[in-house]
């Protein structure tokens, strides 16, 4: 970390396939050299943030979310604590920057993840980071919880979706923080549509106050498919490029 500056910390929100937006903001901030002291994500917000962390930057970071897949993310597994496993995702993070822990991370991270016995935050910040980013992105219910010392550990975002505060912790003067979630402004359609606003509300209210980020870069993202499908990775990425370019101006403000 360089001296004689405000250290900046990124606070990166879940929200499945719309993660590849995070993606784009980072392709902006790295254009623009903003530099990024400190990392927290939850759940799709740990996966990336993990990867830039690791040093995985511009087209590599591009084609590493190309590549990933729900097909090298789950597998099927004995529906007991979930009905997939996410071993692959662990293994394919593995691959992509190596069998690491958080002390060999160019940046220093957290992921973010939720006990699910006491329903208290748990905030990974040593050991392996592959493992932690596997239970940081399980969700519970459909994903297997991850054991990890003790504890049944899984997605994070269920207890707080947008790590303001966390990387506030952290030691960072500046928070620029990405949210993947944001109230929509309009009624929502169907018993469907319904569902899906529902959980997408739980999950802004589960995160940090968007306005204690000195600059909350929010995606305009809705509905279940952008949750979902992977094919919509392009769009994610070029909707958090457009966000980012927008938000400069108070980035530079603030720098």
């Amino acid at each position: 970390m360089a001296t004689g500056r405000k250290r900046v910390g990124l606070a990166l929100s879940g929200g499945g396939a719309r993660g590849a937006g995070h993606v784009g903001v980072l392709e902006v901030l790295d254009r623009e050299k903003v530099p990024i002291d400190y990392i927290a994500g939850a759940s799709a917000g740990s996966l990336v943030g993990a990867a830039y962390a690791a040093g995985i930057r511009g087209k590599r970071l591009v084609e590493l979310t190309r590549q990933t897949r729900w097909r090298n993310a789950a597998r099927l597994t004995w529906p007991h604590n979930g009905l997939v496993s996410f071993a692959p995702l662990e293994r394919h993070l593995i691959t992509a920057i190596g069998d690491i822990t958080f002390a060999d991370l160019e940046i220093p991270f957290a992921a973010l993840t939720t006990d699910m016995a006491t329903g208290e935050l748990v905030v990974l910040r040593d050991g392996r980071v592959a493992p932690a980013v596997r239970a940081s992105c399980s969700v519970p219910g459909v994903v297997t919880p991850l054991e990890m010392d003790g504890r049944m550990l899984a997605d994070g975002g269920i207890v707080n979706n947008l790590p303001i505060s966390v990387v506030r912790d952290m030691g960072a003067d500046v928070v620029l923080a990405v949210a993947l979630f944001k109230p929509r402004g309009k009624r929502p359609s169907g018993l469907g549509g319904i569902l899906v606003a529902a959980v997408e509300y739980m999950l802004i209210r589960a995160g940090d106050d968007p306005t204690s980020a000195d600059v909350c870069i929010s995606l305009p993202m809705a509905g279940l498919g952008s949750i979902l499908k992977q094919s919509g990775a392009e769009r994610a990425m070029a909707l958090g490029r457009q966000m980012a370019e927008e938000a400069m101006p108070r980035i530079r403000a603030l720098l």
